[in-house]
C-alpha cells in the first residue's frame, strides 16, 4: 500500500494554461509497505496541472522513489488515485488556479428585474411623448404594452 509522507514543491512555475510543480530530492516521500522511499528525479520531475480544470495533465508520467539501492516507479495515474496525494497537491496548487466568476441565480434574477423596470419606465416615457404630440395611435399601442 502506498501513502504520501511528504509532498513539497522544489519550486512552482505557472503560465496561462498550466501550473508546473517541480520536485526534487527530499521534497517528496512515500510510504510503501511501511518503508519510506524518497523521490529521485530519474524519470518525471514535475506535476503539470491545468489551471482552469484543476486536473493533473501529465497522467502518463512515472516517478521514481528510492530506498537504499532499491528504486520503485509509481505512475502518476496511481498517485492521483491516492486521496492524501490529491489533498496535498491541490493545497499547493490552489493559489494558482484560475478563479472563474460564478453567476448565481439571484444575480440573474436581479438583472432581469432591473431590465423589466427599465423597459416599463421607457414605455411610460414614450406614452408621455405620444400624449404631448397628441398621437392617439402610438398612445393606444404603448398602453397595451403595460
Amino acid at each position: 500500500m502506498v501513502t504520501v509522507k511528504m509532498l513539497k514543491p522544489y519550486y512552482i512555475k505557472e503560465d496561462d494554461e498550466y501550473i508546473r510543480i517541480v520536485l526534487a530530492y527530499q521534497y517528496f516521500a512515500v510510504f510503501i509497505n511501511n518503508k519510506v522511499y524518497q523521490f529521485v528525479p530519474v524519470e518525471a520531475k514535475e506535476i503539470r496541472i491545468n489551471r482552469k480544470t484543476q486536473k493533473v495533465e501529465n497522467i502518463e508520467a512515472k516517478f521514481a522513489f528510492q530506498k537504499g539501492k532499491e528504486i520503485i516507479y509509481i505512475p502518476m495515474a496511481e498517485l492521483v488515485s491516492l486521496p492524501d496525494f490529491l489533498i496535498q497537491l491541490h493545497s499547493i496548487a490552489e493559489p494558482y488556479y484560475v478563479q472563474e466568476k460564478k453567476k448565481t441565480v439571484e444575480h440573474d434574477n436581479e438583472i432581469a428585474m432591473i431590465i423589466d423596470e427599465l423597459e416599463q419606465r421607457n414605455i411610460k416615457r414614450l406614452i408621455d411623448k405620444a400624449l404631448d404630440k397628441w398621437d392617439e395611435q402610438s398612445f393606444r399601442s404603448l398602453v397595451k404594452l403595460l
